[in-house]
């Protein structure tokens, strides 16, 4: 599928104002890539509720979660370029690991959710990165490793972490900055410089609305001691919205959820693994580490949202058991949703990359109207 920059354009811009005029967005920006190249890139609104600060081309803004998708790509850097295989097991580099019945937990098992480590029973505050490391050391799965896979909201980016600083004796934010976003000149960190303060979105939590689905997942996150509220509070802290807008919050290289870039940049950095992993005449990742990316690890319902998701090795898929897609049309897609909307993600198949950001949130974990309604539009 070939696609045509000024048809693209006709097609996502009204659906792109819509979400303005009709649902309640207050800035955004969203990039399309195909075959390394930008072929479309919108913004509009503004960066605060005052309607003071216009949202342009090099905003800045909390990716949340999609920042998984960063952190994921550089720990299979980390093991590409180690020649370490995914199938090893995460003790064999973090021995303090290998206790407590997470001994035989591999690197792919761990990468894909799979470890039973989504929430902690130690309380430990989520800026206290020793005491989380210490805590999952400790910690017994969930579920026994490799039986079944749930969402690992907060811990997931720690061990990313844990296992980048053990192999390549580096920061995983370091890494990013190092081996990606300095090579390809990206505006997107996982700690943000004093520096770029003054291009960064304000972010506002969701207002009151109708429930959203999956219900039973959302019911449970409201209420005190459930598994899904355990796995969404540990390690605890920065449960407010607001909090992430503190300048010094924002450069914790928080690797869970702390991303903060351009719409541009992250669908630049998509696009470079929709295209064999290669763009601007550089190779950053091998045909066997791109499709450690592609390939489905483990599909079906999922222990924390309990509805069917699917993960790769550090990505999230469309499950095959999931009548919603939200990785476009193609099996071999992958990629990573942030909280409250926003949405990254490669096509490999057609090359085409996807990234959809915004500073007034939904109450939704997962992709929404707002960004799944435009990458309709480009394989419509």
């Amino acid at each position: 599928m070939q696609l045509n920059a000024d048809d693209l354009r006709a097609r996502l811009e009204p659906l792109f104002q819509e979400n303005f005029d009709k649902f309640g967005e207050l800035g955004a920006a969203v990039s399309v890539w195909q075959n390394g190249n930008e072929l479309l890139e919108l913004h509009g609104g503004f960066r605060d509720t005052r309607r003071e600060q216009p949202w342009t081309k090099d905003t800045l803004v909390l990716i949340w979660s999609a920042t998984k998708g960063l952190g994921s790509a550089c720990l299979l850097h980390v093991l590409q370029e180690h020649k370490i295989d995914i199938e090893r097991r995460a003790g064999d580099f973090w021995p303090q690991f290998a206790q407590a019945g997470k001994e035989k937990i591999t690197l792919a098992q761990l990468l894909s959710h799979q470890a039973g480590l989504a929430a902690l029973d130690q309380k430990v505050d989520v800026l206290d990165y020793e005491a989380v490391i210490d805590a999952l050391e400790t910690q017994e799965p969930n579920w026994p490793p490799g039986t079944a896979h749930g969402y690992h909201a907060r811990t997931f980016g720690f061990l990313l972490d844990e296992l980048v600083r053990r192999i390549a004796r580096t920061k995983l934010g370091d890494y990013w900055r190092e081996t990606f976003a300095e090579p390809l000149g990206l505006d997107l960190w996982i700690g943000l410089p004093e520096k770029e303060n003054s291009r960064a979105a304000t972010m506002y939590a969701a207002r009151a609305g109708k429930p959203p689905e999956p219900a039973q997942f959302y019911g449970d996150l409201g209420k005190p001691g459930t598994f899904a509220r355990k796995v969404f509070t540990s390690p605890d802290g920065l449960h407010s919205v607001s909090a992430m807008n503190k300048p010094e919050i924002r450069a914790q290289p928080i690797v869970s959820f702390g991303g903060i870039g351009s719409a541009t940049a992250l669908a630049k950095f998509y696009a470079m693994l929709a295209n064999d992993g290669r763009i601007e005449d550089r190779q950053f990742f091998s045909e066997k580490t791109i499709a450690w990316m592609k390939t489905t690890l483990t599909d079906g319902t999922d222990r924390v949202f309990q509805i069917p998701t699917a993960f790769s090795a550090g990505f999230m898929k469309d499950s095959k058991k999931s009548a919603r897609q939200i990785f476009g049309t193609s099996a071999s897609s992958f990629g990573h949703p942030g909280a409250g909307g926003s949405h990254a993600f490669a096509d490999p198949d057609s090359r085409i990359s996807f990234v959809y950001v915004m500073n007034q949130m939904e109450q939704s974990v997962l992709p929404n109207d707002k960004s799944l309604r435009l990458v309709g539009a480009i394989y419509g």
